[in-house]
């Protein structure tokens, strides 16, 4: 297709591009369809260079980092963008981009798809905050119904939405494209040191601050944090306060290729959210897959989406518990358990084949097939 026949669609996230696989994922996938794409996001003080793209971006600085200051700031400065910008089709992404592209679709007739990250209404940060809460779900119900085309990360989120709004969900699941980087980062650890590896934001409700008091009854193993988030310094101090610089390292956030490489390396994989609100009740998180491409056996908690997928393709435990002694027992068990890890391994095999990117795209083709 030549360039100048090419559909052009604009994309949307808060974020500042460096690590939101799904994002790029979705846009390299626009691009393979032929689309003309432009992803804009923030750019923070602290934001590291992006990697290489086959695709255009865009990175607004804002005077706001957080709040309800960023939120307007951002959507006015993308609203202003769009409005300035030729399009055929916008793709926002979650509820907090989705001011801006709604009243953008509406003013220039064009046509809006929405992708949902999560069950936004519900995620811990606001679940504990009324008000807040009440801002976001006056304006969901406001855009969200009118909406043509949408899709969301998992069937159960999907199932509410439609009932919820009468508009109908797809489900695209954020699984990893197929295989990683061959070449490793190096971590230092003894050799019989195990590694037990949590990846993503360093939030509340993820289960963290009970996988680092489990680690005072875990021996011979280290737990490596890797990401960014509200309480990452409540955390350090926690390690500290703990005595636990030994056995717990915060790695920061890494880049998209960085995960790829470290992944690999660890022995166990956490996604142990707590069950805080409906989001996280019904998260399928993109760690979970990630560490299944990287077969890496793992250790969920009992919520149903991440449960299923666990007892589907027998990778790993589930637990039913987050207190620290019995998290610590269940983490030992899994790490020493040699004749069981082979089972999960042979498994983990099958599963890294299903769960990719390249099978999950196709969905994503149907959907954006009509535009082009």
């Amino acid at each position: 297709m030549n360039s100048h026949t090419k559909k052009r669609i604009i994309v949307s996230v808060t974020s500042d591009l460096v690590s939101d696989n799904r994002v790029h994922k979705t846009c390299s996938t626009l691009t393979k369809l032929g689309f003309d794409v432009l992803l804009v996001g923030r750019k923070l003080p602290n934001s590291m260079a992006l990697s290489p793209r086959n695709y255009a971006t865009h990175r607004m600085k804002l005077l706001f980092r957080k709040g309800p200051l960023f939120y307007a700031c951002f959507n006015f400065r993308l609203f202003f963008i769009l409005m300035f910008s030729k399009f055929d089709v916008l793709l926002s992404n979650d509820l907090d981009t989705l001011p801006a592209n709604f009243l953008a679709s509406w003013l220039k007739r064009k046509p809006l798809v929405y992708d949902s990250h999560e069950f936004f209404t519900e995620v811990p940060e606001l679940v504990n905050r009324p008000k807040v809460k009440r801002i976001w779900e006056w304006l969901e119900k406001r855009m969200v119904p009118k909406l043509k085309t949408a899709y969301t990360v998992c069937g159960s989120i999907a199932k509410i939405y439609t009932e919820k709004y009468d508009v109908p969900f797809s489900v695209v699941r954020n699984v990893p494209l197929a295989g990683g980087l061959e070449n490793e980062v190096t971590v230092t650890r003894p050799h019989s040191e195990k590694i037990v590896l949590y990846q993503g934001a360093v939030n509340v409700g993820r289960g963290l601050e009970q996988a680092i008091r489990s680690m005072h009854w875990v021996e011979n193993a280290r737990l490596l944090i890797a990401g960014d988030g509200d309480i990452r310094q409540k955390l350090e101090k926690l390690v500290t306060d703990s005595g636990l610089e030994n056995k717990v390292q915060f790695l920061g956030r890494l880049s998209i290729t960085e995960l790829f490489q470290l992944t690999p390396q660890a022995d166990l994989g956490l996604s142990i959210e707590e069950d805080i609100g409906l989001n996280y009740r019904f998260a399928l998180p993109n760690k979970l897959f990630d560490y299944i491409q990287a077969r890496v056996p793992v250790l969920v908690t009992d919520l149903p989406e991440m449960a299923a997928i666990v007892k589907q393709y027998e990778i790993g435990e589930i637990t039913p518990s987050l207190e620290p002694e019995k998290l610590a027992k269940k983490i030992s068990e899994m790490l020493q358990n040699g004749g069981q890890r082979k089972i999960w391994e042979k498994n983990l095999e099958k599963a890294a084949k299903d769960l990719t990117w390249e099978n999950e795209e196709k969905k994503l083709e149907e959907i954006f097939n009509p535009f082009k």
